[in-house]
């Protein structure tokens, strides 16, 4: 399954937001409001939980300063990364896109694609007012 947030124009520099999403306890302040749990495990890790959804532990992949960073899932179960790219507009602002990647079965995919989608916009949507 590959899902894409909108592009946001971010009034940060693209080193800026790179240093920001490559700090993964900064994700807590983008979470949307239906967060249950979030709590940083390492310095390259940390768990959430959405309202009505599982306990998903993320790690951070790759960071490829300033464009991109990824994390993954660390779970078997639901296996997934979710990429950040971040391209520079000019000195103090930026364009983010996150860009979901899964393989799920077509019942699974079915049930997961319309949260994902809307959880992915949101963390985009406040990405925006950094």
């Amino acid at each position: 399954m590959h899902l894409e947030s909108p592009k946001v124009t971010v009034k940060k520099s693209q080193v800026e937001v790179f240093n920001f999403l490559k700090s993964v306890e900064n994700f807590e302040k983008l979470m949307p409001e239906s967060i249950e749990k979030f709590e940083t495990l390492e310095d390259d890790a940390f768990l959430f939980q959405l309202k009505g959804m599982p306990v998903i532990k993320l790690k951070l992949n790759e960071a490829n300063t300033p464009k991109e960073v990824i994390l993954g899932a660390t779970s078997d179960k639901l296996p997934f990364t979710l990429k950040g790219n971040i391209e520079a507009l000019d000195d103090s602002s930026s364009e983010v896109q996150l860009i979901f990647e899964g393989e799920f079965n077509s019942m699974m995919a079915m049930m997961i694609k319309s949260p994902i989608k809307k959880f992915i916009t949101t963390l985009s949507e406040n990405i925006s007012q950094l």
